[in-house]
């Protein structure tokens, strides 16, 4: 990544510093900038990447992407000296860097995989690029990062020149998906469903269902779409696609689908797996048909990529969940976490509580925190929570939130739990306190609720107290 390559990438103007400088990589945080990256100073809510130019300087940045007029002080020679730093001026430096990411993600001809979904993203992105790396070369973004500025980012690392990148694409907002598409330009699409996060920020369900079909946008006769044959609001939309679609599911019929599973609650699920390279076997570790729908998608990919059924076979054997995304954590006292408390929406969460159902005879307890960004829809959707919480047979359920959380826990009570089986705490670390004296040996422990409860401390709390 030369300057001056970068800067017209970016459609920028270099004010000062050697035209020929290159970068070992690209920042937007000077708290973990390396020497020798670029800086780029994005614009948020509540900061301007800008006036931290001085602080990439000290922590040894190579270069610098500020608005124009922005530079042209760093840009002065100090005391006759010119500064080994290069400056680039911009109209808009998050465009920018979007600009950048593109044209790294053109220049390294490697073929992109990308991930839309109202819950899995993660999960299939780890499998995917898990399944495809048995054969590939592959990269994939970091843990979340598949926002505006996230994504470009890792678009970026494609410098590598892997032969595959696997990204996911997040949106709360319309036109979200759209912009991320046009960064991206993916090979392959992959649209795992559609559910109620972010269902605050939008009319209804099928509004959802359209923004997520962004991801169709710019597709070629040449481009794949692997779609959720179990999920009607994608089925109704796959026709709008250019290119071929490739089917997964469990339900419906596929061209790649999942037959005689068996579900093995905290040990996983087996099926055989139906594809037009023939079947396989599968057996995971990964908890619950919606992990196993997870993973059809990313076979899906890799069996369109050409990666033999035994290899996916093999490496499916070996999955583990990602950081608090359906960890199972075993602790002292026969006492068994699923850690699923990374975040939360409705589907996932009623998922979630159907592999908890099928835990055996143990006693089952759910510690599940308020979902956010559900608008008006909240109240209805944690009572309809809260019903799924009696249906699965909990023995003991802890909400944690404001309003709608008491109202899940009310709605599992007129459901038919035992009100004495239902406790409601207003904090994270309150429920961490009453799990702690209420869970008793051998039991079965769902935590689950979305990253601003911070449902992440109860299995902190109890890692402690069970070591």
């Amino acid at each position: 990544m030369r300057a001056d390559w970068v800067a017209a990438a970016m459609s920028g103007a270099i004010v000062s510093g050697d035209r020929g400088q290159t970068f070992t990589g690209v920042s937007i945080d000077t708290r973990t900038l390396h020497a020798g990256e670029l800086y780029v100073g994005i614009r948020g809510e509540r900061f301007d990447g800008a006036e931290f130019a001085d602080a990439a300087i000290v922590a040894g940045a190579a270069g610098l992407v500020l608005p124009r007029g922005r530079g042209q002080a760093l840009a002065e020679p100090a005391k006759g000296v010119r500064p080994l730093f290069v400056v680039i001026e911009v109209d808009d430096t998050t465009v920018a860097l979007q600009a950048l990411g593109h044209a790294v993600r053109v220049e390294s001809g490697a073929k992109v995989v990308a991930i839309t979904g109202s819950a899995g993203k993660t999960t299939t992105k780890e499998i995917t690029a898990e399944f495809l790396g048995t054969r590939y070369r592959v990269i994939r973004n970091r843990g979340n990062l598949n926002n505006h500025i996230g994504l470009p980012l890792s678009l970026i690392e494609l410098r590598r020149r892997p032969e595959i990148a696997v990204v996911e694409l997040g949106m709360n907002h319309a036109g979200e998906i759209s912009t991320l598409v046009r960064i991206a330009e993916p090979d392959v699409r992959v649209w795992l469903n559609v559910g109620e996060a972010h269902l605050g920020f939008f009319a209804s369900l099928d509004a959802i269902a359209d923004a997520k079909a962004e991801i169709f946008e710019s597709a070629t006769r040449a481009t794949v779409l692997v779609a959720n044959a179990d999920d009607e609001r994608v089925t109704a939309r796959m026709g709008r696609f250019a290119g071929r679609t490739v089917t997964f599911g469990i339900e419906r019929d596929a061209d790649v689908r999942a037959t005689g599973v068996v579900d093995r609650g905290i040990d996983g699920t087996r099926a055989r797996v139906r594809t037009a390279r023939g079947d396989v076997e599968i057996a995971t570790p990964l908890v619950g048909r919606a992990n196993l729908a997870n993973l059809l998608a990313a076979a899906a990919v890799a069996v369109e990529l050409d990666v033999p059924l035994a290899a996916i076979a093999e490496r499916a054997a070996e999955l583990t969940p990602a950081a608090h995304r359906g960890e199972v954590v075993r602790l002292a006292r026969g006492v068994t976490v699923v850690d699923d408390s990374y975040n939360a929406n409705p589907t996932a969460t009623r998922r979630a509580l159907e592999v908890l159902g099928r835990g055996g005879p143990r006693r089952r307890v759910a510690v599940l925190g308020e979902m956010l960004e559900l608008g008006d829809h909240a109240v209805a959707l944690h009572e309809d929570v809260g019903r799924a919480v009696a249906r699965a047979r909990v023995d003991l359920l802890i909400a944690v939130g404001g309003a709608a959380a008491a109202a899940m826990a009310d709605a599992a009570v007129a459901a038919g739990m035992p009100r004495a089986r239902v406790v409601h705490v207003a904090t994270s670390d309150d429920a961490a306190g009453v799990a702690a004296t209420l869970i008793t040996d051998g039991d079965l422990v769902l935590v689950k609720g979305s990253r601003g409860v911070n449902t992440d401390r109860v299995v902190a709390r109890l890692k402690a107290e069970l070591a």
